[in-house]
């Protein structure tokens, strides 16, 4: 009669680790390295964001931020709503100085330029760079002047340079052959898509190093946002582009790159090709396939 087979015990050193799963680290108030791609650190860098955080009062909203924006390429911003998207952006212009509750630590640089040095001045700083917002705001304006208006202000009188500068700025929005014949009338008077694109171009007339980008189209019909993201990619190599979008098909469509964020902090960061198709890391796949979020 043989021996009776002896039953193994199983103990910690057979069992598999569990895989380490990134957003419940997050939640759990851990700060997590970010899944930066090799693509996205070989790029010559406009923007550089070194160990950002940002707490409005007591509440941090974001947790170590460490990126670079590659020059002349379009960036993306995706995630769920309130992980910090807008909240990133704003702080690239210092929008965020005008809450009173705000504090930070880290920094940011421009071309080489500090954004939150002590001696920043931060009028000219948001010179350098386009805003262009969720919802468009045109002045209560003729259509020139609504194009032409950062450099009246900083003192420009020459009626040729400034028709020169609207012209190229409308040309530069795609928006010149449907406007050119009423120039004078009340910009209040475009349609929303046109309003929008009216906004981009003002923001290009400044020639600014960088446009921001706050999700852009989110108020237009099908049609405009079309209209908005072709000239998003003809902007792309002639400006550098920052943009925050809730809605993914616009973020493969549009940009280079892209980083999923998630709770204020980033997850994965790369070529949006990639990012979109055969991402790195589970968390990535899952939200882009719809599994959350």
């Amino acid at each position: 009669m043989g021996m009776p087979l002896m039953r193994k015990e199983s103990t910690a050193m057979d069992a598999k680790p569990a895989p380490f799963d990134r957003l419940a680290a997050i939640v759990a108030g851990e700060t997590v390295p970010p899944e930066i791609h090799s693509e996205v650190k070989a790029e010559e860098a406009i923007l550089q964001v070194e160990g950002f955080n940002l707490w409005y009062g007591e509440k941090q909203a974001l947790f170590d931020i460490g990126m670079p924006i590659p020059r002349g390429k379009v960036t993306a911003l995706i995630g769920p709503s309130g992980c910090g998207k807008s909240t990133l952006l704003r702080s690239v212009n210092r929008m965020n100085d005008l809450i009173d509750t705000v504090r930070i630590s880290g920094n940011m640089r421009i071309a080489g330029d500090e954004i939150y040095g002590k001696a920043v001045d931060v009028i000219e700083l948001r010179r350098r760079m386009g805003m262009v917002f969720q919802k468009s705001n045109p002045f209560p304006m003729s259509i020139r002047e609504n194009v032409v208006y950062a450099l009246r202000i900083n003192g420009e009188r020459n009626r040729a340079v400034l028709d020169e500068v609207c012209e190229k700025a409308l040309r530069g929005a795609a928006l010149w052959d449907e406007v050119k014949d009423r120039l004078d009338e009340s910009a209040l008077g475009m349609s929303g898509g046109q309003q929008q694109r009216l906004c981009i171009a003002r923001a290009i007339a400044a020639e600014p190093e960088m446009l921001l980008m706050d999700e852009p189209c989110s108020a237009l019909d099908p049609i405009a946002t079309s209209r908005v993201e072709e000239l998003i990619l003809e902007l792309r190599g002639d400006y550098t582009v920052l943009i925050v979008t809730h809605n993914m098909q616009q973020a493969s469509r549009v940009s280079d790159y892209t980083a999923f964020m998630y709770l204020g902090q980033v997850v994965e960061y790369g070529p949006t090709a990639r990012l979109f198709t055969n991402p790195r890391l589970k968390e990535t796949e899952d939200y882009i396939t719809g599994r959350f979020g």
